[in-house]
C-alpha cells in the first residue's frame, strides 16, 4: 500500500531526543525555547509558543486575543472540525463562511456579508498548503475592526506574494504525525504582539507567570523538551521536505492533465503551495476511493462533512447552506504526494487513477 502520509524521522532527530532524555531536563527547558525562537523566525513572526497540539494554539490565540462568550468568529465551514471548536470553547460562536472553489480556502467576497455588530475576528484557515487571499482578508478586517487569527497547521512554509504566514500576525501549527513536519503531537502559536504571546504563555502555564503564583484560571498546554528537539530538526529539513512535495506534485499535475473527469488542484498567483495534500475533485468520489484503495492506493477525504453539517453543529442550531463547501465535501479526494514516495509510486498513482475515473462532468458551483 502507497500511504497517504509517511513521517521522515532521521537519525538527527532519535539522537536530539536522546540527548534530552540523557539530560534529565524533560520538561520547560531550553529546547521549547530555541524551537520557539527558531520556527517564529522561519515563519516571519516575532514570537513563538509552544503548545501540545495545533488545536492547543487555536484555543490559546482567541484566549490571548481577548475572544470569549458573546462574539462571533468567521470562519470556513470547510475544514476540519477543531477551528470552529476552539471558538466555542471560549464561548464565543462560529460563524460559517463559504470558500473559494478554486482553492479550497476562505472566500473574501463573502465576508462581509456575515458581519454582525459581534463579529470580533476572522479565522482563515489555510488548508491543504495553500494560504487564503490574506491581502483581500486584512482588507475586510481593517475595514471593520476585526482581529485575524489564522489556522496555518496545514501550511508550513506557506508564503503569498513572498510573505510567510507569519507576516500576518497571529497564527497557529500543528506538528502531528502527518504534516509537513511533525513532532509526533504539538502545535505552535505565533505572533507579531509581544502582550498576545505574554498571555498565551500564561494561558499555557496554569496561569502563572511566576511559578506557584497564579493570576487567572490557566490550563497545562506545554509541549515537551523532547518533541522541541525533534522539531529542531525537522525545521532544518522543512525546506528541502516541501520542494519534494511540490517536484511530486509537479509531476501529478503532468501527468494526470490528459485525464478527463479529474479536476486538479489550483495555485493561487504568487502563492508558495506547500502541497500538505495533493487534492483533486473527481465525479463519483466514493466509488474512486474505494477502487484505489483495491489497487494499494491510500486516498484521504478531507473532508467529507463541512462542519456546519456535523451532526453535533446540527444539534445546536445551525442550519445555513453554504454550496461551493458542500459540492467539495462530496468530490474532493486527496492523492500521495508526500517526500517519500518514490518514481515508481508516482507512476503506480497515476495508473490507478487513470484505470478509476470517468470522463464525466465535475460540477463545481462558481464563486458567489
Amino acid at each position: 500500500m502507497i500511504s497517504i502520509a509517511q513521517p521522515l524521522i532521521g537519525s538527527e532527530e532519535k539522537e536530539a531526543a536522546l540527548r534530552v532524555l540523557e539530560s534529565g531536563q524533560l520538561a520547560r527547558g531550553l529546547m521549547i525555547n530555541a524551537f520557539e525562537e527558531h520556527f517564529a523566525e522561519y515563519v516571519g513572526a516575532r514570537f513563538g509558543v509552544a503548545v501540545m497540539s495545533g488545536t492547543s494554539a487555536l484555543h490559546l490565540a482567541l484566549l490571548a486575543h481577548g475572544i470569549g462568550p458573546g462574539d462571533e468568529v468567521i470562519t470556513p465551514a470547510f475544514s476540519f472540525v477543531a477551528s470552529a471548536n476552539c471558538a466555542l470553547y471560549v464561548g464565543a460562536r462560529p460563524t460559517f463562511a463559504d470558500l473559494e472553489p478554486d482553492y479550497f480556502t476562505l472566500d473574501p467576497n463573502v465576508i462581509e456579508d456575515l458581519i454582525t455588530d459581534r463579529t470580533r475576528a476572522i479565522m482563515p484557515v489555510h488548508l491543504y498548503g495553500q494560504m487564503c487571499d490574506m491581502d483581500a482578508i486584512v482588507q475586510v478586517a481593517e475595514a471593520y475592526d476585526l482581529i485575524i487569527i489564522q489556522d496555518a497547521c496545514q501550511a508550513h512554509g506557506a508564503e503569498l506574494n513572498s510573505r510567510p504566514v507569519g507576516a500576518y500576525g497571529t497564527a497557529c501549527y500543528s506538528f502531528y504525525a502527518t504534516k509537513n513536519m511533525t513532532t509526533g503531537e504539538g502545535g505552535m502559536l505565533v505572533t507579531n504582539d509581544p502582550e498576545v504571546a505574554e498571555r498565551a504563555r500564561i494561558w499555557r502555564e496554569h496561569g502563572s507567570r511566576q511559578r506557584y503564583l497564579h493570576h487567572q484560571l490557566g490550563f497545562n498546554l506545554a509541549m515537551t523538551e523532547m518533541q522541541a528537539a525533534i522539531g529542531v530538526c525537522q525545521l532544518e529539513k522543512l525546506d528541502q521536505l516541501n520542494i519534494r512535495r511540490q517536484e511530486n506534485a509537479a509531476q501529478l499535475d503532468e501527468m494526470l492533465a490528459p485525464l478527463g473527469g479529474v479536476s486538479l488542484p489550483k495555485v493561487r498567483p504568487g502563492a508558495k503551495h506547500v502541497f500538505h495534500q495533493y487534492t483533486i475533485r473527481v465525479g463519483q468520489r466514493d466509488r474512486v476511493a474505494a477502487m484505489l484503495r483495491d489497487q494499494g492506493i491510500a486516498v484521504g477525504v478531507y473532508y467529507p462533512i463541512p462542519i456546519h453539517l456535523q451532526p453535533f453543529y446540527k444539534d445546536i442550531g445551525y442550519a445555513c447552506s453554504l454550496p461551493a463547501s458542500e459540492s467539495a465535501s462530496e468530490q474532493v479526494m486527496s492523492l500521495p504526494v508526500h517526500p517519500g514516495l518514490s518514481q515508481d509510486d508516482i507512476g503506480q498513482i497515476v495508473q490507478a487513477v487513470s484505470a478509476s475515473v470517468q470522463d464525466e462532468a465535475i460540477d463545481i458551483p462558481a464563486a458567489p
